[in-house]
């Protein structure tokens, strides 16, 4: 991978050797610096990445260089190495673990593709009519957590106060969830044997769309590598575990928000960055196109709308990250202001969308969000297109059945 810039290597002591093999492949070439003047290397030096060896009395130090880092675009990863206090919540922990500079290279390019992504989106921004979302990526991050041990309650609720969980207690159940949800990392609690953790281990490996998922195993020493750039041990209290693994989370939301912000530069603008859905007025201007072709056409057209609780915003929004995932090629949708989320069904009868829409409330059921277990139940009403119709007299039919239905 090229990369703009060497990387930045802080330390008041001699390099270890994992990472002087990162200089002797030419992968990277590392340039060493002290933590006196480690902020003014950020500016002179123009790194593509930051590597700091964390010491015990660095805190203050590190402080000070996350701040400057952070303030950095495009995207610059920050990774600590082999820290043992409370982390700055841009820096990425890597534990040295028998120094293999192998895994310290996945990690690095892999958030060098995130750099790289960023670039690419800032540099094509001015092209349409799309801006960056504003929010911190870690607040719309999604994490499942698989465990059944005593502490997997209180990490529910650590993980809970900073992102959305989707609870799992068997490697079943979580198996589902990969396949149905967008997600932004997987902690494995205690619970399951050795030879369970490895099975499962090997299985995110061994698939592309997984790979780079952060994956944090709070219970179990790994006694062999696999291909997870982003696998870290994080054993300890709970708000320590969701502290640790939260900046891993946080870059992985992050490269799927720039995902779809490139997405919607690609569609002119018409797709929202935060829900991967359409944008209200490109889902009125297709709808519009919809309804008339059906009615010219006679073919079938159902509409669905999922209505949640307004106080529940997040909700919503994993909604809309569901539905775009997993509704048909040519389906489209729409998260509406007042909290619902519409799905227009082409060439579909009633039936058949009842039944598709049944089956994406059963999904969006699983999920639960932040330290009150909000659960995600959403109202769901379904209608069809009839001869005597218009675009907005179906609309109107299907938000007056959703309140009756609620009511």
């Amino acid at each position: 991978m090229s990369q703009a810039g060497p990387i930045l290597f802080v330390s008041d002591a001699e390099r270890p050797a994992f990472v002087a093999a990162l200089d002797e492949g030419r992968l990277f070439p590392v340039i060493d610096t002290d933590w006196a003047s480690a902020v003014r290397a950020v500016e002179e030096v123009q790194p593509a990445a930051v590597l700091a060896a964390v010491s015990a009395g660095h805190e203050p130090q590190m402080a000070v260089l996350a701040k400057k880092i952070v303030g950095q675009s495009p995207y610059l990863p920050f990774v600590a190495l082999d820290a043992t206090g409370a982390l700055p919540h841009n820096a990425l922990p890597f534990s040295s673990r028998g120094g293999h500079p192998d895994r310290l290279i996945a990690r690095l390019r892999a958030a060098l593709r995130v750099r790289t992504l960023h670039a690419t989106v800032l540099r094509r921004l001015p092209e349409a009519k799309v801006a960056l979302p504003e929010a911190d990526p870690a607040r719309d991050a999604t994490v499942l957590l698989i465990g059944r041990g005593a502490a997997y309650p209180a990490l529910s609720v650590a993980l809970g106060e900073r992102v959305g969980v989707i609870g799992a207690l068997s490697i079943e159940a979580a198996a589902k969830h990969l396949n149905t949800r967008d997600l932004d990392g997987v902690v494995l609690a205690e619970g399951f044997t050795a030879r369970v953790t490895d099975a499962f281990l090997t299985v995110l490996a061994e698939d592309t769309r997984f790979r780079s998922l952060p994956v944090v195993v709070t219970a179990h020493q790994l006694t062999q590598s696999y291909d997870l750039p982003n696998l870290e041990l994080i054993p300890g209290e709970p708000a320590k575990v969701a502290a640790s693994a939260l900046p891993l989370i946080r870059q992985h939301a992050m490269e799927a928000q720039l995902s779809r912000t490139l997405r919607s530069i690609d569609a002119g603008g018409w797709l929202d960055p935060r829900s991967g859905l359409l944008t209200v007025e490109a889902f009125a201007r297709d709808f519009a196109k919809a309804v008339e072709q059906a009615l010219a056409r006679g073919g079938g057209l159902s509409v669905a709308r999922f209505a949640f609780d307004p106080g529940n915003s997040r909700a919503q929004l994993d909604a809309a990250r569901i539905l775009s995932r997993l509704m048909r090629q040519m389906d489209f949708g729409v998260a509406q202001k007042d909290g619902s989320v519409i799905v227009v069904f082409a060439e579909t009868d009633f039936r058949t969308a009842h039944m598709i829409a049944r089956r994406l409330s059963a999904v969006m059921r699983h999920t639960s969000n932040g330290k009150h277990e909000m659960r995600s139940d959403p109202v769901v009403s379904v209608d069809s297109l009839s001869p005597s119709d218009t675009a907005r007299s179906l609309l109107a039919r299907l938000s007056a059945d959703a309140s009756r239905a609620a009511s």
